[in-house]
């Protein structure tokens, strides 16, 4: 008696389902009449008797019959305003369902009709129930729109002008939704299609008027105002053509949702999002082995350190959704820290997070965590990354770039860490600034140290990543959210981008090829000009460059280049299973004077020597600088500086004795 039950919850869903059930009941009757009238060629009066008989005999259990199917298949559940081919079929499938029960009921009751009476009645019912919903379902819509349009026009609401890009399921749900929803003030034009064999059909009523290259010329004919992208499985490089198109335009621009959710249904107005500029590079995703990074990181203690930067956060992210033993978050930054452990709470509960503030610069303090939270794997992202700030500041860069890396990496080795992986740069290649040189010694710390040590360790070096700090996104949208001017700094610069789920993801799969001392170069994809990112990001608010809102060129900044490189003339390539990830070839270095000259580098970037540029052009022979502002005067070695910035070198490092006793001496071990 559940049904029963349901019906008197509460006032409204009462009324609604009584008046529904009477309705089917009438449409039973209705419909067995019908087939029995159907079978004697429509002439009433020769119907026998005995069917008229049975019929009605039987007309009680198929109601109670139909009612129960209807409740079971949720036909009383639905609503019927926003009904469609799923609910159709489920009256059919619980009519096909009750033609069986009543042809099995009929003949062990022994109740005569025709052979084909229960078929028939049941389809027409199937007809009449389908009929009357859909009736409700326009009744309800037109009246629905004739109150809108008459708020409209009371308002004097423009309607927005629509076009859509692309004629498939996710245009089909697109239009059904606005039409069936509370945006009537919005109007679908248009929709055009690559597939000619589309062109001069309708859907839904709205005509496919062409192509791609029509775009423009229909978006003038119609007095468009917003066009939609609604290709979800079509490759982002040819949605980057396409939303290139679009710009040309001057309409705003929106896309769907991805594929899954046109899977799921989900596909609606609400969530159509507006197209951004990651929409424009137009990168494809990254495939990964799934299975290789799970391998290495399930069970694993993983600490990252910088976990609460952009890249580190990401990567605390991808690292929680892995069956890992244990997260631990390093930063010096109590804000992003704070930030990513209360995301990660909320998200995955269940997960052991340890969320330290610390310094990698700090010894002493960095030695008590990895003695106490003993990680097997290593992600190092701590680093000073912003190229005009450590120009002004070069010894900051050393102290936290290259002391920082130059303390982790020992201490990973002191406590039998597994595998180290350093979050390299593409600056770091023929470096023309000093983080870009900093990060390049900390490539040569890791690859050398990688001889002498069970630890595995590896650089991943790549370029720019969007919406990271200090990325060029988030200045350009600043900037033209507070009108301009957008400054790039020169009208040739060119960079390379990623997204930052993309670089981190492609960092753990790395991370599965390790087997020590490699630097993996990712596949940035094309070059980027950055004066054209700049037009096209004002394009996407809607301002035309150069006459709504000005670019100005500035001038290149200290230490920057026109051009970034990821791989040193010196190196090769190998290619690695997965085409967006290359290893390097690592270039031969002199050992045996490396350790101590990286150690005395660091002393005087905490003596604040002058001439830390010069220092670091020893280390790095392909680091180019302005020399005339530095002062050739060494800084002398000073025990006691390097006793507190550097641990004891432990006494596995056996290929290079001589650069270890070196640097137990110096450090005062």
């Amino acid at each position: 008696m559940e049904i029963f039950k349901k019906i008197y919850e509460n006032p409204v869903k009462q009324s609604r389902m009584v008046l529904l059930m009477l309705l089917d009941i009438i449409c039973v009757l209705v419909s067995g009449y019908m087939a029995l009238v159907i079978r004697f060629d429509m002439i009433s009066q020769e119907i026998y008797p005995e069917y008229l008989i049975s019929f009605l005999k039987y007309s009680p259990f198929q109601i109670i019959t139909i009612l129960i199917l209807y409740y079971l298949f949720h036909i009383y559940h639905s609503l019927w305003e926003y009904a469609g081919y799923r609910e159709c079929m489920n009256i059919v499938w619980a009519c096909m369902i009750a033609a069986v029960i009543q042809f099995a009921g009929m003949h062990l009751l022994d109740m005569p009709v025709p052979r084909s009476f229960s078929i028939m009645a049941n389809g027409i019912l199937a007809i009449l129930t389908i009929a009357f919903r859909l009736g409700y379902r326009m009744v309800r819509l037109y009246a629905h729109k004739n109150i809108v349009n008459k708020e409209i026009a009371a308002a004097s609401v423009k309607q927005k002008r629509i076009m859509i890009v692309g004629g498939g399921q996710a245009c089909i749900m697109l239009i059904k939704e606005i039409r069936n929803s509370g945006f009537l003030n919005r109007r679908v034009c248009c929709i055009v299609d690559d597939d000619p064999l589309k062109k001069g059909r309708y859907i839904q009523n709205i005509p496919i008027l062409g192509n791609r290259d029509m775009i423009c010329q229909l978006a003038e004919q119609y007095d468009i105002d917003q066009i939609i992208i609604a290709m979800p499985s079509v490759k982002r490089s040819e949605i980057k053509k396409i939303l290139e198109i679009c710009q040309q335009t001057g309409c705003e621009l929106m896309t769907v949702p991805g594929l899954y959710q046109i899977i799921k249904g989900d596909v609606n107005i609400s969530n159509v999002r507006r197209v951004e500029i990651e929409d424009l590079l137009g990168r494809e995703p990254a495939e990964l082995d799934t299975e290789s990074i799970i391998g290495y990181v399930t069970g694993k203690t993983i600490m990252v350190t910088g976990g609460g930067g952009s890249i580190g956060s990401e990567l605390c992210r991808q690292l929680a959704a892995h069956p890992i033993k244990r997260l631990v978050i390093v930063d010096i930054y109590e804000n992003n820290a704070y930030d990513i452990q209360q995301e990660l709470k909320r998200k995955y509960p269940e997960l052991d997070l340890q969320v330290r503030i610390a310094s990698v610069r700090d010894e002493h303090r960095m030695n008590q965590l990895f003695e106490e939270l003993r990680p097997d794997i290593v992600y190092h992202a701590a680093a000073h990354k912003h190229v005009p700030l450590m120009e002004d500041s070069p010894n900051e860069a050393v102290k936290n770039n290259v002391g920082g890396t130059y303390t982790v990496v020992r201490l990973a080795d002191k406590w039998k860490v597994q595998r180290f992986v350093l979050i390299s740069s593409d600056k770091a290649v023929n470096p023309t600034n000093i983080m870009g040189a900093t990060k390049r010694i900390c490539e040569m710390i890791i690859q050398t140290y990688n001889r002498c040590s069970s630890t595995e360790y590896v650089a991943v070096r790549f370029g720019n990543v969007l919406g990271s700090n200090g990325s060029v996104i988030p200045l350009f949208r600043r900037q033209i959210q507070e009108g301009g001017p957008v400054t790039v700094t020169h009208p040739d610069i060119i960079r390379y981008f990623m997204l930052i789920s993309e670089a981190v993801a492609l960092v753990l799969q790395a991370g599965a090829y390790a087997r020590g001392g490699e630097i993996f170069v990712l596949d940035m994809g094309d070059p980027v000009k950055i004066y054209d990112l700049a037009e096209k990001m004002i394009r996407l608010q809607g301002y035309r460059p150069g006459v709504d809102m000005e670019i100005q060129i500035t001038g290149l900044r200290p230490g920057e280049k026109l051009y970034e490189e990821l791989l040193m003339d010196e190196e090769g390539m190998q290619d690695t299973p997965n085409k967006l990830i290359h290893i390097g070839r690592p270039i031969e270095l002199d050992e045996s004077n490396f350790f101590p000259r990286v150690e005395r580098l660091i002393q005087a970037a905490y003596e604040d020597g002058n001439d830390i540029r010069r220092q670091v052009g020893e280390l790095v022979e392909t680091y180019t600088f302005e020399a005339a502002s530095q002062n050739p005067e060494v800084m002398p070695l000073n025990n006691e500086t390097l006793s507190r910035n550097c641990v004891t070198i432990p006494q596995n490092c056996k290929a290079v004795p001589q650069n270890c006793d070196g640097m137990r001496q110096n450090a005062g071990a």
